[in-house]
């Protein structure tokens, strides 16, 4: 009884530690501003983005729960060399997005308590530090992340109420937007990227191997822990979405600097703020955590040292996020690129996983991959390819126009 109800911990918290690693202040912002910019049509945006995440989860997760193997572990017998390859990309990106998700962090205290940015800083790193000093750290990081997540949706969706979004709009335009589909193309990218992009899909699945839930018998649990990850951040997403499309409906021009809030404010006035900072707050830590998790769970299985230490590497990773924060202050420029190159990762993460699903030394003789599903990974690798290649050479030659 024990053991079942510990797996279903795992479970929850496998999908809570995904999303939440999705909903971090990048995610916030991105919500809101391509809401003030398409309004109910984005709802359309959130409809394609999370079928598409949805598909590359959905293989990703089975791939390497199934096998029993990290990710990289899994590009390493794909092509030998290819895991310390993909490990190098993901960290990478990690600590960048951790960075920016400790700056996210200091917003938060300063919107919610006044507290001084630099301030901020040091108390959303400590934190997220503050987790991994626990003796059961990953159980604390379970309950956590299941907390925040939850007072995140909770949070919005009483904002949801006292703006009274036109709903009927919003899901018309979910189906036929009013702005036609070619200039949804980049936001779904975008979107795409920000949910199961980098580092995100992979926390749920390294959480799982973790806590021992692999092989081919435990494939429904695999997929239903895989689909509640999609499935909470989506939540999310749709309250955000359906919160600041009750405020820029009524003609309201955002601040390009803190879009969220700033809708939070207009709505709802400054409780609506201060809420605001609260779900800024949660969505950064939880970010935080799921980012130098997921991070270190790429390096500790090439040396026995980093698997014996990992809370304290895990630790080293949130400090240095957080003095380059503290250095740097705003690092804009940084932020450009690891977004950008984010969206590179995914079609190869995932391509990765596709070869990997049909190989018998990887999955085991009696693995079969279902064909819609790696016909549809392969969609969702071209597509998110080629946006990827057009996103990032976009914002790299803008860094330098």
């Amino acid at each position: 009884m024990n053991e079942k109800k510990k797996g279903g911990g795992a479970l929850l918290g496998a999908a809570f530690l995904m999303a939440t690693s999705a909903i971090g202040p990048g995610f916030l912002t991105q919500t809101a501003s391509f809401t003030s910019q398409h309004q109910a049509s984005f709802g359309f945006v959130i409809l394609v983005s999370i079928l598409l995440a949805a598909i590359a989860q959905i293989n990703i997760w089975r791939v390497l729960c199934v096998s029993g193997l990290r990710g990289q572990d899994v590009a390493n017998k794909v092509l030998p060399g290819l895991g310390y390859f993909v490990s190098f990309m993901i960290v990478l990106g990690g600590l960048v997005f951790n960075i920016g998700n400790v700056g996210g962090g200091a917003l938060g205290f300063n919107t919610l308590l006044g507290i001084p940015t630099k301030v901020g800083y040091v108390l959303a790193g400590g934190l997220a530090i503050v987790v991994f000093l626990l003796k059961n750290a990953k159980a604390a990081m379970d309950t956590l992340t299941k907390i925040l997540g939850a007072i995140m949706i909770v949070v919005i969706f009483i904002v949801i109420i006292v703006v009274k979004p036109p709903l009927g709009s919003a899901l018309k335009n979910t189906f036929v937007p009013a702005t036609g589909v070619q200039p949804l193309f980049a936001p779904i990218i975008t979107l795409l990227g920000g949910t199961v992009g980098g580092y995100i899909t992979f926390s749920g699945a390294h959480r799982l191997i973790d806590a021992g839930i692999t092989g081919k018998d435990n494939l429904k649990e695999i997929n239903k822990s895989s689909i509640m990850g999609i499935g909470i951040a989506t939540i999310v997403r749709i309250f955000l979405f359906l919160a600041v499309l009750g405020v820029v409906v009524k003609g309201v021009t955002l601040d390009s600097g803190n879009p969220a809030a700033d809708a939070f404010l207009q709505g709802a006035g400054q409780i609506g703020y201060r809420f605001a900072g609260l779900v800024l707050l949660c969505a950064a830590i939880t970010s935080i955590i799921g980012a130098a998790y997921t991070s270190v769970s790429f390096l500790k299985t090439f040396h026995p040292a980093i698997e014996k230490n990992e809370n304290y590497v895990i630790i080293g990773f949130i400090a240095v996020s957080t003095l380059i924060m503290l250095i740097l202050g705003n690092p804009a420029t940084l932020l450009i690129v690891a977004g950008a190159f984010n969206g590179l990762i995914l079609p190869i993460t995932l391509g990765i996983c596709l070869i990997a699903s049909k190989s018998k030394k990887i999955m085991g003789e009696s693995y079969q991959h279902p064909i819609w599903m790696l016909v549809l990974g392969v969609v969702v690798v071209i597509l998110s390819a080629y946006m990827g290649i057009n996103t990032f050479l976009t914002n790299v030659t803008s860094l330098f126009a």
